[in-house]
């Protein structure tokens, strides 16, 4: 019922997972992420417990293999379900249950898995993967995002669109970026213009917020006042 993917990436230590859906509110239920362990998405049948199970495995030193073979132990509806992971070594694996419905599968490569199920066919998952492997140039929200929207035009869910997700995070304990469009008849078209919001007024301040490097943040108070009056903005910290 879905498609998505994991990566990370090792310039900048993010983990990332984006994904779309006919579902409601994909962004509530598939994506995970862990600062410095790994991403994991949970979909088919979604087992939103399966997540922190297997990033729980992998802070622990398991490989993403080892750690999603044992979140799914203890699961009976195992058959049902598919998860992928991608681990902090650029490792990857995948499950795609024997009941999961067709085409379902995954392809990955080093630092990138690509999993879906009930899919209009294979080049779905296989465009997503060509077209993030031939821009390394971008930034990792924009090549998620080029990913996606190959994916989309290759096929996406055989049951048409609805809903849309990305979430990254780097270095803190919180993500940078955690986007969500939960009901749109063009989810991707959505997420692509949130980005670009988040681009222009959340990205350029989080440098200043309070961080594991720097807990208080920005917090000069004349400084914060001259942005604000910069911007033409009649505002006063209170003293």
């Amino acid at each position: 019922m879905t498609w998505s993917i994991v990566t990370h990436d090792p310039a900048t230590g993010a983990f990332a997972v984006a994904v779309a859906t006919k579902a409601f509110a994909v962004g509530a239920s598939c994506p995970f992420v862990r600062t410095g362990v790994g991403a994991v998405s949970t979909q088919s049948f979604t087992n939103r417990y399966l997540g922190p199970a297997i990033l729980d495995a992998m802070a622990r030193g398991l490989p993403p293999d080892a750690a999603i073979e044992g979140a799914l132990a203890g699961d009976a509806g195992s058959g049902l379900r598919q998860v992928h992971a991608v681990d902090r070594h650029g490792r990857t694996a995948a499950w795609t249950g024997r009941n999961c419905v067709a085409w379902c599968g995954s392809v990955a490569a080093p630092g990138i898995s690509v999993a879906g199920n009930m899919l209009t066919g294979e080049p779905t998952v296989a465009g997503t993967l060509a077209a993030w492997q031939a821009n390394p140039a971008l930034d990792v929200p924009e090549r998620l995002m080029v990913a996606m929207e190959a994916g989309e035009a290759a096929g996406g869910d055989r049951r048409g669109r609805q809903s849309a997700a990305m979430v990254l995070v780097t270095t803190e304990d919180f993500p940078d970026l955690s986007l969500r469009v939960d009901d749109s008849p063009t989810p991707l078209a959505e997420l692509r213009r949130l980005l670009g919001i988040w681009r222009a007024e959340r990205a350029p301040g989080l440098a200043t917020q309070p961080s594991r490097a720097n807990p208080a943040g920005f917090i000069d108070l004349d400084a914060i006042e001259a942005g604000w009056i910069a911007r033409g903005l009649d505002l006063r910290l209170r003293r």
